[in-house]
């Protein structure tokens, strides 16, 4: 059965540990070597892609997680670079990989197994941003419950490639873990579960969203945001076009995109990649009970044996009901929870290596084929943001498409 905002995020000693369905999912064995993987390059015409990080301190917010402390985060711009650079940024930063090479990680793999520390994401850091084409729209990525904003980063990367700017962002002391500048790690702090911890954590994800929207107008208008000071790559401010904003999430990050619009009309569109819009059974969280009036597309999955669908979740349908924006409702039956994820693509390619259990594996990405999985993702997301951030009309949001078989239409 589905949780009420996500599927269970597990921190053993603050470290990721996503279990599917609320299922005790057995550890592989230990491999020879660790397994190395890639993340599949994106597709778009805008090959050349820069990222950097932001840490963000908001002045005078206490943490909600952690007495005495400053809100803080980590979030990180993507964006259209200048030039081709031939050193990509890792995937993981070298504290949250050296974590996560501790302990059992997803889930599946068992401590010393996988390669985080090697695996590259195709973007280079710092490198400078391609301005010729002026100004670009700019879309947030928050991640589900628990988990690292570096699961986004196959969808972030093929958006840029497409010509828009992303920013993603974790959630400190949620997130497990993340890495602040001079490798301070923070692992995940959190209250025992309950209707509580939820709606703090949901309130906190709006709050954070909000800050970092305030963090880019100041990088908008010359100024740094970064805490530390630190350069920033020439150009980037330039290249943000805060009058054309979205935001899409996965889990947790779906419902916050979407109880975001509903407070901040700075957001013109959203996505929620299959995160349920309630704290628990009739407890619907307030965005559900209102809708929204602007753009919103809703993309399930069948986690636990039943598609989620505005026909079938009542928070979902509640929302459908009230909203008058355009919106549009598809669904990937065979796909699991975390095949919105980066681990659509990382779970099978580690799988050759690890021999993960059939059962595991299909407890959180399904049974969709993987490469068509993550296309249709992409297209689909690329082509929504199309059309409500540029104008642009793309047919494959009109009808089912022979391109993309494992999706359907459900309004």
């Amino acid at each position: 059965m589905r949780s009420p905002v996500l599927l269970p995020a597990l921190a053993a000693a603050g470290v990721l540990a996503l279990a599917a369905c609320g299922t005790s999912v057995p550890v592989v064995r230990t491999a020879a070597a660790p397994a190395g993987f890639a993340l599949p390059r994106p597709t778009g015409p805008h090959q050349a892609i820069g990222t950097t990080e932001l840490h963000l301190v908001d002045r005078g917010r206490p943490d909600p997680w952690v007495p005495g402390r400053t809100r803080e985060l980590m979030a990180s711009v993507w964006y259209p670079a200048a030039a081709p650079s031939g050193r990509t940024a890792p995937y993981l930063r070298p504290g949250v990989a050296r974590t996560l090479a501790q302990a059992d990680a997803l889930g599946v793999f068992k401590a010393g197994t996988v390669d985080w520390a090697g695996a590259r994401a195709h973007a280079a850091e710092t490198a400078p941003a391609d301005v010729r084409r002026g100004a670009r729209p700019v879309v947030l990525y928050s991640p589900g419950f628990g988990v690292p904003r570096a699961l986004g980063t196959t969808v972030a990367e093929e958006l840029v490639s497409r010509g828009y700017v992303v920013v993603t962002m974790d959630h400190t002391y949620e997130t497990a873990p993340v890495e602040f500048p001079g490798g301070r790690v923070e692992v995940q702090r959190l209250p025992e579960q309950g209707p509580a911890r939820l709606r703090t954590a949901l309130d906190t994800r709006v709050r954070d969203t909000r800050f970092v929207l305030d963090r880019l107008a100041d990088l908008r208008r010359g100024r740094n945001p970064d805490a530390g000071d630190r350069r920033l790559p020439r150009g980037l401010g330039r290249l943000l076009d805060l009058s054309r904003v979205g935001m899409v999430g996965h889990s947790a990050g779906g419902i916050q995109a979407a109880e975001t619009m509903r407070v901040d009309r700075r957001l013109d569109a959203g996505v929620d990649m299959d995160g349920t819009l309630q704290y628990a059974d009739g407890d619907l969280v307030q965005v559900a009970r209102t809708g929204l009036d602007r753009p919103f597309l809703l993309m399930g999955a069948a986690t636990g044996g039943t598609p989620q669908t505005h026909l079938t979740s009542p928070s979902w349908g509640s929302f459908w009901k009230r909203s008058t924006g355009w919106k549009r409702d598809l669904n990937a039956p065979a796909a699991g929870h975390y095949s919105y994820t980066d681990v659509q693509a990382v779970l099978p390619a580690l799988d050759e290596r690890l021999d993960i259990p059939e059962r595991d594996r299909a407890a959180l990405i399904g049974t969709v084929d993987p490469q068509r999985m993550t296309a249709s993702t992409r297209a689909y997301v690329t082509a929504f943001f199309d059309r409500t951030l540029r104008g642009r009309h793309r047919p494959v949001l009109d009808r089912p498409s022979p391109r993309h078989p494992d999706f359907r239409f459900i309004g």
